[in-house]
């Protein structure tokens, strides 16, 4: 059996794409990469963002994640979630006053620093929102809605927490600490 011209169209289509690729810089994402190897985590590990964010951490297999106070001082850095917002804001309201439409929001405000106190990432917000449309006849599943939204909002900032984390690079004005 010869190869047809269609078979050495297609190889060549596909060379050519895969050419492409590798020439524009496209890359796979990859795991991230962190400037410490220990990290103590200063957030509760049982709400849903800091579970997510626990497993985020301990799935990368590049740190060790501590949550004991005592070890605290011999972490690399420290991350401190400040503060967890969820809020449901009404933005649309029917002629009877009935709520229509909601904006529910998430806000995390976190840190990172070293022991010592040096700050590697100063206090910073995300925030992310979506609009949902609401209906009493439908309450059940737009509160399943509800959910499934603010599990989208949660892992989207964990990723770019995750993200920011990996971006730190260490200084000589924030050195780490010695176990």
């Amino acid at each position: 059996m010869q190869p047809t011209r269609r078979f050495f169209a297609t190889v060549l289509s596909l060379s050519l794409a895969t050419a492409g690729l590798v020439g524009c810089g496209f890359q796979l994402r990859q795991s991230n990469d962190f400037a410490f190897k220990t990290l103590y985590a200063n957030f509760s590990t049982t709400s849903p963002l800091g579970v997510e964010l626990r497993r985020n951490l301990l799935g990368t297999g590049r740190l060790d994640l501590w949550t004991d106070p005592k070890q605290m001082a011999k972490a690399d850095a420290i991350l401190d979630i400040l503060s967890e917002e969820r809020q449901q804001v009404p933005v649309g309201v029917s002629a009877t006053g009935q709520v229509r439409e909601l904006q529910l929001r998430l806000r995390v405000r976190f840190r990172l620093r070293t022991p010592q106190g040096a700050e590697l990432i100063e206090p910073v917000e995300i925030y992310q929102q979506r609009d949902l449309s609401f209906s009493e006849s439908a309450a059940l599943s737009k509160e399943i809605e509800q959910g499934i939204l603010y599990r989208d909002m949660q892992t989207d900032i964990v990723q770019q927490i995750m993200r920011r984390l990996s971006s730190v690079r260490l200084h000589s004005s924030a050195p780490l600490a010695k176990p």
